[in-house]
């Protein structure tokens, strides 16, 4: 019998695995780092504009997310793709999400890397949710989500923001 090739193979699937929960656990302390630099209080945010957000999670521990939305901001409307790593959670998810945009001076500070806190649970098209966004500008995006699919979620992600 060789042992070696099956110690070898133990040890690059280990590696493979501790290279994953390194990652991850990077991403979310990033995640929790802005979210906790950033304003807590009510007082310290300016609404800004509005933006409606579709995007699918998929979520085992670790999770990510894809999609895509729209930001009205001083009357004119831009489109935008979203997308992130993060830790937490159980499931698969369309997430259709409303909510207001704060502290934006322009629209290039929208643009970005955001931390994300997320909570909420779906079975079916029952759900609730609740999310907040910041960014290292300071822009501040609260969402209020619907989702479909069946997911448990409470964690922190990195979010890519790109305009379109």
């Amino acid at each position: 019998m060789n042992f070696k090739g099956l110690t070898d193979r133990w040890t690059n699937r280990n590696s493979i695995w501790l290279n994953e929960i390194v990652g991850i656990s990077v991403i979310a302390a990033l995640a929790l780092g802005l979210i906790i630099a950033g304003p807590v209080s009510a007082g310290d945010l300016v609404k800004a504009g509005t933006v409606t957000v579709e995007q699918y999670q998929v979520a085992f521990i670790g999770s990510g997310n894809l999609g895509g939305g729209e930001l009205l901001f001083k009357g004119r409307k831009y489109k935008f793709t979203i997308g992130g790593l993060g830790i937490g959670g159980f499931g698969v998810s369309k997430i259709e999400a409303t909510g207001e945009v704060y502290n934006m001076p322009d629209v290039a500070s929208f643009e970005g890397t955001y931390g994300q806190a997320r909570y909420g649970a779906v079975v079916g098209t029952a759900s609730t949710g609740e999310l907040w966004l910041q960014n290292t500008s300071g822009v501040v995006i609260h969402l209020v989500a619907q989702r479909k699919g069946v997911a448990l979620s409470l964690g922190g992600d990195a979010v890519y923001i790109g305009m379109d």
